[in-house]
Order: structure tokens, then sequence, then C-alpha cells
């Protein structure tokens, strides 16, 4: 695959997967054997567990979106740094919905090999996100 061809899956994933929550989308995006090396406690590293992520992040929030903000790319691996909002509409964590607008920005890294992602690697502002949906409180 080209980098080109790579970032144009990057862009689906983002596009299908995270602003529109299309969970098809894992099946036809990911490969059977997809890695998640950052999976929420009790969630499983694969194609499922990322399913079980995606209904976790967009069960509580509404009109959730996705942008990109930046994206790298070089062999097989692409580098996205996106930027995610949705409303507080539902409980999250325990925490009653509080109707805020919320915004979250991390970085992602897709390994896409033979036009799947097999491989995903992600950073983002778990804090700066808790505090804006009351699990923390803000600093002082």
């Amino acid at each position: 695959m080209s980098v080109e061809e790579n970032k144009a899956i990057a862009h689906r994933w983002n596009d299908e997967v995270w602003s529109k929550g299309r969970l098809a989308a894992i099946d036809e995006l990911f490969a059977s054997d997809f890695v998640f090396n950052y999976p929420a406690p009790r969630v499983a590293p694969n194609r499922e567990g990322y399913k079980q992520t995606m209904t976790i992040w967009r069960t509580p929030f509404a009109n959730v979106h996705c942008i990109i903000e930046d994206m790298v790319a070089e062999g097989d691996k692409v580098a996205v740094r996106w930027t995610w909002s949705g409303t507080h509409t539902g409980e999250y964590m325990g925490v009653a919905p509080t109707g805020k607008e919320v915004t979250v920005t991390g970085i992602s890294v897709l390994r896409i090999v033979g036009g799947k992602i097999v491989e995903e690697w992600g950073e983002m502002d778990n804090l700066g996100f808790l505090q804006q949906v009351s699990v923390f409180p803000p600093p002082r």
C-alpha cells in the first residue's frame, strides 16, 4: 500500500468509526488480528474490544465529532493528531449528564498492512477530559 492509500484508510477510520460511530466499519477497516495497544481496563485489546470502546465513548455523548488536525505518514504507519467533541448527555463513569460540550485532543498511530489497520497506539488528554465532565475538579 502507498502512503496515500494508508492516509485514505486513516481518514475513513476517523470519519466512519469515530465521527459516525459505524461499528461495521471496524470489521471493514481493521484486520481480524488487530491489536489495540491502549484499551480501557477490562476491555480486550482486539477488534471486539475496540467496538466496546466505541460504545463506551459514544453512548453518553451526543453529536460526537472527530476532526483530523494533522496527519503524517511514513511506511506502514500513519500518525493522526485529532480533536474529539460531543455533548455530555448520558452517564459517564458514574457521573450524571452535565449537558456540557466537551472536547479532548489526542494522537493515534495506526499501522496499516495490506489495506487493513493491524495495530493502534494512542495518547489523549484524559485529565482535561475528566475535568470537563466533572470527574476531577479543574486546577485553581
